[in-house]
């Protein structure tokens, strides 16, 4: 049984929060093993005196689309503000942090460096230093478990609101153990309390614990699609749909262009490790190639503890890019001056580049063993969890 961090600290570290105003960075995902959230569970505490609201990207009731705004409101069911961050400001103000002592954070993350959550924390906690505001982070488990860690490590030259610590993109760690590594490797000093679970394994997927599965945003619905999108994410920065506006975002990558069964047979050749690829055809209702039908493929795992998604990904891309050299693209900035949105999911030039080559992939995965072992070594002193 995992005990979550919101558990344990009105269970037991209650101390922490009576006599402060508390504010509270909440998502549909902030709720506990009993499907009741953190919010009314904070709320309904007489010890805790909630006065704030903060709401990621996707918003705090998550129903903004990836990429839209989000207000700042009134939650009208406790009738406390909501301030937004991500809409004019990602970091909390000064004007928003005036009433509050101490801010809990308890964001479900992604387990990679482009999910924003990870950003958010780290925004919190500069802010939190500041302004003179304690943070605590009420740990939850990392989905695609603790023990994997895969791709490049971020170019600091590269660090955006989908990169902002020099991690991996896939990173094997919690919010809480993240929070203590980002305030230390980025000098932050937080006055930071982590509030671990109970119970919780570093080996565990998501479906190896006890507690129900909550969409961490509208296109990351099932456990099957956050095991795929530590790699499928890159598909974001070229010119093929990454299964948005589907049934199976990241799961479904394809492009009007592809023809579905020579994709699905040449990916199947390599016999790449824990993964199979099914042919399919798919009509994007939003986002990229929206109302036109798409060739392309789904990405099935079939074992996936041996099934490494950056490098799968980076196997698609390499074949699809040799395949349709006219058809595919990388694409531009997201603003004038700006780096290439594939340089910032990957975390700098080195993956475009490679490919761009034509040099194997193989290579590419050799190059960035390096970093890994120097990540591994740095995060180790923050891990909070052993197996």
């Amino acid at each position: 049984m995992i005990r979550l961090g919101i558990d344990r600290v009105l269970d037991e570290r209650i101390d922490l929060l009576r006599g402060r105003r508390v504010g509270l960075v909440a998502s549909p995902n902030s709720a506990d093993q009993h499907l009741i959230s953190s919010v009314e569970r904070l709320h309904e505490q007489p010890d805790v005196n909630l006065v704030a609201l903060f709401g990621p990207e996707h918003g705090l009731r998550g129903s903004a689309q990836a990429g839209d705004p989000v207000s700042t409101t009134t939650d009208p069911n406790t009738g406390v503000p909501v301030y937004s961050l991500y809409g004019d400001t990602k970091k909390p103000t000064r004007e928003m942090l005036a009433g509050v002592d101490v801010l809990l954070y308890d964001l479900q993350d992604g387990g990679v460096r482009f999910y924003t959550y990870l950003s958010t924390l780290v925004y919190v906690m500069q802010a939190a230093a500041e302004n003179g505001v304690e943070v605590i982070v009420l740990d939850r488990p990392n989905p695609i478990n603790g023990a994997a860690v895969e791709g490049t490590t971020l170019d600091p030259k590269y660090t955006s609101f989908v990169g902002i610590a020099p991690i991996p993109m896939r990173h094997g760690m919690t919010a809480g153990e993240l929070a203590a590594f980002c305030n230390d490797a980025l000098r932050i000093g937080c006055k930071l309390t982590v509030v671990p679970m109970e119970g919780w394994r570093r080996a565990m997927w998501y479906d190896e614990t006890d507690l129900p599965f909550i969409p961490p945003s509208p296109n990351l619905p099932t456990l099957s699609a956050l095991t795929v999108y530590p790699g499928t994410c890159l598909f974001e920065g070229t010119t093929l749909s990454e299964g948005r506006g589907t049934t199976k975002p990241f799961e479904y990558i394809g492009a009007p262009w592809i023809d579905a069964e020579r994709l699905a047979r040449d990916l199947s050749a390599p016999r790449l490790p824990g993964v199979l690829f099914r042919p399919v055809y798919f009509v994007p209702t939003f986002s990229k190639h929206q109302g036109e039908t798409c060739g392309g493929v789904q990405v099935y795992v079939r074992e996936r503890d041996n099934f490494r998604a950056v490098e799968v990904a980076l196997h698609m891309l390499a074949l699809v890019k040799a395949s349709y050299p006219d058809e595919f693209a990388w694409r531009p900035p997201w603003s004038d001056g700006g780096h290439r949105p594939i340089d910032l999911l990957t975390g700098g030039t080195q993956v475009r580049e490679h490919l761009d080559a034509g040099r194997p992939v193989s290579e590419l995965i050799g190059a960035w063993q390096e970093g890994l072992d120097a990540f591994c070594e740095a995060r180790a002193p923050f891990l909070l969890y052993r197996d």
